[in-house]
């Protein structure tokens, strides 16, 4: 991923030092488990943690898999060169580069997900805060972009909290389905190193053993990651779009936060863009277009093939880090946010009292008129405010069908704000608890 849309603490897990360091821990573990088992001297196993703190020269590997074309054997050559030819005779003794690789990217995996984890924490604060700030601001909740009936502002940040819950519980789920590591040798059968080995890394590791892996780790299991992935990428777009919308000249109801010196157009002055929301939108489209190559992935041949491997050194640092940014940026959003609660009332009464059509169509077939019936008197005078802009309470008022089934008492208590909202605590309970 470009700079631009990266942050430091994820793009180091995906750097080559970073990698080669794994790679390193893999295989000084592994010995250190040969060692115990007595298939390698201890001597040996004790000199490869000689280069425990060396810097790994990532030219210097690049250049030996120039001639080798084979990356795992270019690095070990390398670490050789670190701890002795004669020291190095054991290291990958009974593995194969798979072992290497795959447990390798499940723990850059594992860490990624720890990152987003703490980004999902953040991001949740911040809809929390808001949603009780906002809890009783009343707006007109849409269907189809069209007004609907009333809801408030708070709501609308408790439902994106929800949603977003339920994302870090799927990345949490993801985060174990990944956590595994294969020390299993070639086709995975073990018939070259003792299943001890994978046991005693995978624990060093903070991974558990991949039940069976024949010679690489299931790719199911990185296709729900990056599924997950992918669906926390269009709940952001959903979270972005909604503040995109309320952004609009016409309806101005929400927008990002406009700071000291910012420009919204080379060519207009006035202009103030919602780019922050925008710029969401088109991450979150670069994180879900990984997940049909991940899923892609599953399907190798027989015991193993690479056709995995060119796909995933892209899409694992694109789709996390490119998230990471992302969750980052709406949190910071969502803080930040300006909110107009008088134009929400203003929109809202653009068409005077249309929001409570149903309020008055179910208070007609209470009193006893037909659905049929009652449907056809409230649309009536629904459709000449919608035409004339006319008041909805003073036609109905004016109508005598409505005013015989209700009266002129009944059809003023259905104009009643707060029935709309009476149940916005039981809400809040659900979605925050009782606290």
């Amino acid at each position: 991923m470009i700079p631009r849309y990266a942050r430091p603490e994820m793009t180091a897990i995906w750097e080559p030092a970073t990698k080669f360091k794994i790679w390193y821990e893999i295989e000084a573990h592994a010995c250190d488990a040969q060692a115990a088992l007595g298939v390698i001297p201890k001597e040996n196993a004790e000199a490869v943690w000689r280069a425990r703190d060396v810097d790994f020269d990532v030219a210097r590997i690049d250049e030996i898999e120039a001639v080798t074309k084979h990356d795992v054997i270019a690095f070990l050559t390398h670490l050789a060169e670190h701890v002795g030819s004669e020291e190095a005779r054991f290291v990958h003794q009974g593995m194969t580069s798979s072992d290497v690789l795959d447990t390798c990217l499940n723990v850059q995996l594992v860490r990624a997900a720890d990152i987003l984890l703490a980004d999902m924490d953040k991001l949740l604060a911040a809809l929390k805060t808001r949603a009780f700030e906002h809890k009783n601001t009343v707006r007109v909740g849409r269907s189809h972009g069209i007004h609907a009936e009333p809801t408030t502002m708070g709501l609308t940040f408790a439902r994106f909290y929800a949603e977003m819950d339920r994302n870090k519980a799927r990345l949490q789920a993801a985060r174990e389905e990944i956590a595994t590591g294969a020390i299993s040798g070639a086709v995975g059968t073990f018939a070259n190193i003792d299943p001890a080995v994978e046991e005693h890394v995978c624990e060093k590791l903070g991974l558990r053993p991949e039940p069976i892996s024949t010679q690489v780790i299931p790719r199911d299991r990185h296709a729900m990651f990056f599924a997950v992935l992918g669906v926390i990428a269009s709940s952001i777009e959903n979270v972005a779009i909604e503040i995109r919308h309320m952004q609009r000249t016409e309806v101005l109801e929400g927008a990002e936060f406009f700071s000291m010196g910012q420009k919204g157009s080379s060519a207009m002055p006035h202009k103030k863009n919602p780019v922050l929301t925008e710029n969401l939108t088109g991450l979150a489209r670069l994180v879900r277009m990984t997940v049909i190559p991940a899923m892609e992935n599953v399907a190798l041949w027989h015991e193993r093939d690479i056709s995995h491997s060119s796909v995933e050194r892209g899409i694992a640092p694109d789709a996390t880090i490119t998230l990471d940014f992302a969750l980052n940026r709406l949190a910071g959003v969502v803080e930040k946010m300006l909110i107009f609660p008088q134009n929400m009332l203003d929109n809202m009464n653009k068409f005077p009292g249309l929001v409570m059509s149903q309020r008055v169509l179910l208070a007609l077939t209470q009193a006893g008129v037909s659905r049929e019936d009652a449907y056809s008197m409230v649309q009536r005078n629904a459709l000449k405010v919608w035409e004339e802009r006319l008041d909805f309470r003073e036609l109905l008022l004016a109508d005598a069908d409505v005013v015989k089934a209700l009266g002129v008492d009944g059809i003023n208590a259905k104009f009643d704000m707060d029935y709309h909202t009476k149940h916005v605590d039981t809400i809040f309970r659900r979605v925050f608890g009782e606290a």
